[in-house]
């Protein structure tokens, strides 16, 4: 990779789908094809009026939503090859498209990797067609194994697979059951999140049977355990990977690297500016790329910030951060700004320092959320 561009990460937005699920409250929902078009247009307007980058590299882009795969496979290499023609990308740049099953088929396979696309993360969320049903999804397990075996045949050797703890009425033997019958696929990545209950979802009206906190917490424990007997090592808080396998586009967003977002409730991290774009689709629409129109709680970002991020997101990953690094970017070193946090969870045991680097123990990443807020100066 050429040294002296600086890193990017693009971020696209499809915000369609078949039917949105129980616990979504992602910019998203059902459209019809003008709509789609429509949007299209909109988004590749934005493109056209992005920053201009020619000190930058792409290293990787993201096509997330909503369900990308849902949308014809043309609007996506449209939108792929305006990337390419506006942006550098480097020779092995991650793409990743997120699918769902009951979306694909084999001939937008092919439309996606004479696009580019490499990586694809199918959202299965459990092996269990009752739990399917409650969360609300369009598929079935054995359509997700069908949509599995269609992105193997279409040449994708870089496939992640989500999945969902913590859910309505889950038992630990079922969530065991989703981890072994997932990693007996064999997939480069799995993604392992915990069921959030966000408001305004129909989750949130309804009465929930949930697994108490005991239960979450063992089924947290046993997910880095049995994925470790497949080979899977966990290098953030809800991902794992075969080894080479970590999601690049992951990394960049946890270590602060440049990303730009396109599309409606898109962020943006530039330097130190940071955006987020209008979540409201139909002034994304009228806006026709006027980034003045879209872009929302645009802010700078000072150098106290810019350290708390550096923070609560660099300890999201199992190799936490490293000490140098922070002195490099902040010109302090950081016992002199955090030492007393520092000290705190190093003598619970639920942080240590190794090698000039700082990372939660094993039980400090099952009460992350509480440390990493404490990361707030």
């Amino acid at each position: 990779m050429n040294k002296k561009r600086k890193p990017l990460e693009l971020y696209v937005h499809i915000p369609f789908c078949i039917r949105k699920c129980a616990y979504c409250d992602f910019v998203s929902g059902p459209g019809t094809k003008a709509m789609q078009k429509e949007y299209e247009e909109a988004l590749l307007a934005e493109i056209d009026a992005a920053e201009e980058t020619a000190e930058s590299e792409v290293i990787s882009v993201f096509f997330g939503g909503g369900t990308p795969s849902a949308v014809e496979a043309g609007m996506l290499a449209r939108v792929m090859e305006k990337l390419r023609s506006k942006y550098v990308f480097s020779e092995d740049a991650e793409i990743t498209l997120e699918a769902n099953p009951g979306t694909l088929d084999v001939e937008k396979l092919k439309c996606y990797r004479k696009s580019g696309f490499n990586r694809s993360s199918i959202g299965c969320q459990s092996v269990h067609d009752e739990e399917l049903r409650r969360l609300g999804r369009i598929h079935t397990f054995a359509e997700f194994q069908e949509s599995f075996a269609l992105a193997r045949d279409a040449g994708f050797a870089n496939i992640n697979v989500d999945l969902m703890s913590g859910l309505p009425e889950q038992s630990e033997e079922k969530w065991e059951e989703s981890l072994r019958t997932i990693a007996e696929l064999s997939p480069e990545h799995i993604s392992a999140y915990s069921l959030i209950v966000e408001p305004g979802t129909p989750f949130a009206e309804q009465k929930l049977d949930l697994p108490d906190e005991d239960t979450e917490r063992e089924m947290y424990a046993r997910t880095a355990e049995i994925l470790a007997e497949y080979g899977f090592f966990q290098y953030e808080i809800s991902n794992y990977a075969k080894p080479g396998f970590a999601c690049r586009h992951n990394i960049g967003y946890w270590k602060r690297t440049d990303y730009l977002g396109f599309g409606p409730s898109a962020a943006s991290l530039f330097g130190n500016r940071r955006w987020t774009n209008t979540a409201d689709r139909s002034l994304y629409l009228k806006a026709c790329g006027a980034l003045e129109k879209i872009r929302e709680d645009e802010e700078i970002l000072s150098r106290q910030d810019a350290m708390e991020e550096f923070m609560f997101l660099g300890l999201r990953m199992t190799q936490g951060i490293s000490t140098a690094e922070f002195e490099e970017k902040f010109g302090k070193e950081i016992h002199a700004v955090y030492g007393g946090v520092l000290k705190k969870y190093e003598a619970m045991h639920l942080l240590q320092e190794h090698s000039g680097r700082l990372a939660l123990t094993r039980d400090g990443i099952s009460v992350s959320n509480v440390i990493l807020a404490d990361f707030l100066l």
